[in-house]
């Protein structure tokens, strides 16, 4: 018997989309994580725990609260994140949820309110429950959209022993390493000249193309014909680019922003040395050219250790539920589980089935939410016994 109703999850998540909770950090004007964090200390409020709401900056805040146990056990820490990507594609329909059978439509639904929703829901049962031995936390925190200074701030103070980072997946299955991601600008400087000159001329927004051209064919040779057993292909794209002055100059100047993954066992050094590689191809071409990479922002890949437990817990209550285990899988993509594992806690990722990521018409199974809020109450009092 679940220990969920299906519209007591309609109800919790629905309140939880119409907050506006964008990042500031993507969104210029996005409001933060206050808003929302107020609403979780309010829901909590007839709750025995402790509530703690740390400011990391002005308006943006983690929202902590602490079930204590009878003193011997582990610690447990349930993380998800607060805040959400911007919404400027659906504006109108965006903080209005909706209900279509199975899927609960709305920003932030699966990605990740939806799993602050689970955290809530673990927490709420276990505190009308029997004490445990152990702790548990329940951490949602800002900025995982951003670039984490949430779970940064929060693995500077936390002592846990384990943690599972709530983020939308599917079950079966429970995410043990993913990639890890780099920001990086390739800069490529040209010479400024009269349209007329191109003795003098050299064009920057060429070289910049015959650099993207190879890149890409290294993506193809390398990243494409050889993907991670686990992780799949490394990810590489474009995000953005700029270069030139007017249509009469030859450009000085043109940089591309990409975004670029790495294995675990790599590092972004490996990817900047690749880069600087075919630049220096380019530039053997075309004489008066040079070219810089910047790394704006890195994140290591995740690598799980220690998890024994972990998983010997979430796979006896998956057995319960699902009637299996859980498969343990790897992702191309990132989330803080790269920071709580580095800090020393053991650590998984795993999360209700969604869709639509970061775009609209974002959904959340319902059922799902119910089967991982089951799978997650019975792990946490296994572990925590």
């Amino acid at each position: 018997m679940s220990t969920l109703r299906r519209e007591v999850v309609i109800d919790l998540i629905s309140d939880l989309i119409r907050i506006d909770s964008v990042t500031p950090w993507l969104v210029e004007g996005g409001k933060g994580e206050a808003a929302v964090v107020n609403y979780f200390t309010a829901w909590v409020a007839d709750l025995p725990v402790e509530v703690e709401v740390q400011e990391i900056e002005p308006g943006r805040v983690n929202f902590i609260a602490t079930l204590r146990g009878t003193g011997g056990g582990p610690v447990l820490c349930l993380n998800a994140h607060a805040d959400t990507v911007g919404y400027a594609g659906w504006p109108l329909e965006a903080l209005v949820p909706r209900v279509e059978g199975d899927r609960l439509y709305g920003l932030g639904s699966s990605d990740d309110k939806g799993c602050c929703a689970i955290a809530l829901f673990v927490l709420r049962h276990l505190a009308n429950q029997p004490r445990l031995r152990g702790d548990l936390i329940v951490a949602c925190v800002a900025d995982e959209e951003g670039i984490s200074i949430g779970t940064e701030h929060l693995v500077t103070q936390l002592r846990a022993d384990y943690a599972m980072v709530l983020e939308p997946d599917a079950l079966p299955r429970v995410i043990v390493e993913h990639q890890g991601f780099g920001w990086l600008d390739i800069v490529i400087i040209g010479r400024a000249a009269h349209g007329s000159a191109p003795e003098t001329g050299v064009d920057a927004i060429i070289g910049l193309a015959e650099v993207l051209t190879r890149l890409r064919q290294w993506d193809l040779k390398h990243f494409g014909a050889l993907p991670e057993p686990r992780n799949g292909k490394t990810v590489f794209h474009t995000g953005i680019v700029t270069g030139g002055t007017d249509y009469a100059t030859y450009p000085s100047q043109a940089t591309v922003g990409i975004e670029i993954g790495t294995q675990p066992g790599e590092t972004m050094n490996d990817r900047v040395r690749e880069i600087e590689d075919i630049i220096a191809e380019v530039v053997e071409l075309m004489p008066g050219l040079s070219g810089d990479v910047r790394v704006r922002l890195e994140r290591e890949p995740f690598l799980g250790a220690g998890q024994e437990k972990l998983l010997a817990s979430l796979n006896g209550a998956a057995r319960t539920h699902l009637g299996r285990e859980l498969d343990s899988v790897g992702l191309n993509a990132w989330t803080d589980a790269a920071l709580m594992q580095a800090s020393g806690i053991p650590t998984v990722v795993l999360g209700p089935l969604g869709g639509n990521f970061h775009s609209p018409n974002e959904w959340v199974s319902i059922s799902e939410v119910v089967s991982l809020t089951d799978i997650l109450v019975d792990a946490a009092t296994d572990l925590l016994s």
